[in-house]
């Protein structure tokens, strides 16, 4: 049998570099960023914001894995309105029209991030855990209202519903995947990290899982974090939704 054809779009940034290499072995990689890093062979140079650019680097594509955007959760509504949200359409359309299959769009946990300004999650960022029972901690659903903590989140939360719009117009699956912390360094930095963190074999997993996902799964969130100690995003439904299983934990760092 001949490998799916996975396109990773923003392949040169931190996720997608760490994802090429991780999936390279199971699937055929083709990425699309502004500039090739070297070390991808099947490459097409796109400008996000144009989608003639897209149509080309989506052509015989079954799965897209949509990583670009500014990344940073700290950009403000001028770089969000310019760059991401017309990139996130971008991808939408270019997938429709293309006959993709598939979209794994990556969301954010600042979808909800205001939710951390309440307790029993503010305590826990903070790595104030007395009289907190880590068993009794009320996990953020995917169903509970979004509540974004700034114009990065905001866009994050326009392009799950875009991505609800295209699947149920155009039958295109779209997951989204609200990331938590995903760093280079693979391992918490602050005291937030040691409930946020999804280390690189995790996501790996997690990606893995969606590309996988049966047929049936025309749109669903998941949360993007590992199996940790102090985690307060539910994943019950990404275990039993595509058999997402975490396996690392970030008090190993502790």
């Amino acid at each position: 049998m001949s490998k799916k054809k996975i396109l990773i779009t923003g392949s040169s940034g931190i996720i997608g570099s760490a994802l090429l290499n991780r999936l390279s072995p199971t699937y055929e990689i083709r990425g699309c960023d502004l500039k090739n890093p070297g070390n991808i062979q099947d490459f097409h140079s796109i400008d996000g914001k144009n989608l003639k650019s897209y149509l080309q680097a989506f052509e015989g594509v079954d799965t897209v894995i949509d990583l670009a955007s500014i990344p940073s959760a700290t950009s403000p509504w001028e770089i969000i309105a310019e760059n991401n949200i017309p990139c996130m359409y971008n991808a939408l359309e270019a997938a429709k029209q293309s006959g993709v299959k598939r979209l794994i769009f990556a969301s954010s946990n600042h979808v909800t991030g205001m939710y951390e300004y309440d307790d029993p999650y503010h305590s826990i960022i903070s790595g104030k855990y007395d009289r907190l029972d880590p068993s009794n901690i009320p996990y953020i659903t995917k169903n509970m209202d979004i509540r974004p903590d700034g114009p990065y989140g905001i866009g994050k939360a326009l392009g799950e519903a875009a991505g609800r719009y295209y699947s149920d117009k155009f039958g295109l699956s779209v997951i989204c995947l609200r990331i938590g912390t995903f760093n280079a360094e693979d391992k918490p930095l602050n005291a937030r990290n040691f409930a946020t963190l999804i280390t690189h074999n995790d996501f790996e997993k997690l990606v893995s899982c969606s590309i996988e996902a049966p047929n049936n799964v025309k749109f669903d969130i998941f949360y993007g974090v590992s199996n940790n100690f102090w985690r307060f995003w539910d994943i019950e439904n990404a275990r039993s939704t595509i058999g997402y299983q975490p396996t690392d934990n970030a008090e190993i760092w502790r």
